[in-house]
């Protein structure tokens, strides 16, 4: 979502940095330029002028300017003013209370609140480890109470049964009386929402707050949806009271405004992420990790988050013994790779919390490493037999033709990925030969430096 924006402001900070020396000027420059990328992304104005404010009154200070790196100083000043702005530290959900807890889903129709309240039960019941109760209030769209029941089946989540005919209170008042008797920790109300905000749509949603006393109530927010974000979380806030804010589609084109302004205009924390369509694709709001990759210094505690997420240890034990034997490395294991690196979000994914490689994101787009070559390399393996996979010499011609009508791609898409297979092959025999140590010293050796 951020790409624009950070990109802008990379290019800012470069110049900045490329200097040995600041004065007033430079400063009122950069953050004039600063001021324009906001704006561009949809920033509301006059966050931006408090903002570019903030960073001003610091930055001009002497022991700014005339400090070794005035450049470094300056970006550090912005970064905090952006962690400042974003909300400083994480707001955890509010469970502490006498079971069950209530949640209260709101939004508008088409914001994602139907999915994002399946998305929420299962985060609770995963990292949570909550029993965890859905219930569709939502008795306007038609099959709405339908479709939370089939996402809960697929999140293995209880739903509510659904009942014809009962009103929205009602159905708060049976999903609270079953979660009591049954033992439920947490019950996640999914209000039902309108293309546009009303009085209908405010009067309910307000009966069914006075009758399930939520414990939190959660704005949905489509963050494409730019400033009009802002104008909805304030009128819900105004009418039904928000304890906290879900922006979904933070993984879209938008400029992103709605994020950086939510938190100033609204005065209520934003909790969570939606960064994707995969029903676990939802993360936690942390300010300082947004900052970073706005301004393009990646988010490497997220990363390293995810990996621990979805990697399988038996199966990285696994690797790592034949990396370090240098024998039994085939197509099998390279297909376990792909597969985990598409877990992880994909190249993409991954470049955009790797420190730095948000600037050549575009470059390697341009080299064609995109998502479209990991799927491509996934079919060429799976057209392969298991005696092909174990065995990289039987990929003679014919058997590369196969596998490429098979795959659906050329014959030299094919000799591509048995190259590079081979290298890894060579690199892994080289590390067995050398050892751990000597591998390093043969690789810094290589590169001009010494160990």
């Amino acid at each position: 979502m951020f790409d624009n924006l950070s990109n802008r402001l990379s290019g800012i900070f470069d110049r900045l940095t490329g200097r040995g020396a600041l004065n007033e000027a430079d400063v009122t420059e950069a953050l004039r330029e600063v001021r324009i990328a906001l704006l561009e992304a949809d920033v509301a104005l006059p966050v931006v002028k408090d903002f570019t404010a903030k960073i001003k009154e610091r930055a001009i200070g002497q022991e700014v300017l005339r400090s070794i790196t005035p450049g470094q100083q300056v970006i550090k000043i912005v970064h905090d003013n952006l962690v400042e702005l974003l909300g400083v530290t994480a707001n955890p959900l509010n469970l502490n209370v006498t079971p069950p807890a209530v949640i209260m889903m709101l939004g508008l129709q088409g914001s994602g609140k139907t999915t994002t309240a399946a998305k929420l039960a299962k985060f609770l019941t995963d990292k949570n480890g909550k029993k965890v109760l859905l219930a569709s209030l939502d008795v306007q769209r038609p099959a709405a109470q339908e479709q939370l029941a089939v996402l809960g089946q697929q999140i293995n989540v209880a739903t509510l049964p659904i009942v014809l005919g009962q009103s929205p209170v009602a159905i708060a008042c049976r999903a609270l009386d079953i979660a009591r008797k049954e033992v439920f920790d947490v019950v996640i109300l999914d209000t039902a929402g309108r293309l546009a905000i009303d009085e209908e749509l405010m009067a309910e949603a307000a009966a069914v707050r006075d009758a399930a006393k939520p414990t939190e109530s959660l704005l949905v927010v489509d963050a494409m949806i730019g400033q009009d974000a802002v104008t909805i979380a304030q009128q819900f806030e105004q009418k039904i009271g928000v304890s906290g804010i879900v922006l979904t589609r933070i993984d879209g084109d938008a400029r992103g405004g709605a994020a950086l302004s939510m938190r100033a205009v609204t005065g209520k924390p934003i909790k969570f992420l939606g960064v994707g369509e995969k029903i676990d694709a939802l993360e936690i709001y942390h300010p300082d990790r947004l900052a970073g990759r706005i301004l393009g210094m990646g988010d490497v505690v997220s990363l390293v988050e995810k990996a621990a997420a979805t990697i399988d240890v038996g199966e990285a034990e696994s690797m790592a013994e034949k990396m370090m034997s240098g024998t039994g490395f085939d197509f099998n294991d390279l297909a376990k790779q792909i597969k985990q690196m598409r877990r992880m979000g994909g190249l993409g994914g991954m470049m955009n919390l790797l420190p730095g490689l948000g600037k050549i994101k575009d470059q390697l787009k341009s080299a064609n490493l995109d998502e479209k070559i990991i799927k491509r390399q996934e079919a060429i393996i799976q057209s392969m037999t298991p005696a092909e996979r174990k065995d990289v010499d039987l990929l003679q011609a014919s058997r590369k033709r196969r596998i490429a009508a098979g795959a659906g791609v050329a014959v030299s898409d094919v000799n591509r990925l048995i190259k590079q297979f081979l290298e890894m092959q060579r690199v892994m025999k080289q590390v067995q030969k050398l050892g751990k140590s000597g591998f390093m010293r043969s690789m810094a050796s290589k590169f001009g430096g010494g160990i």
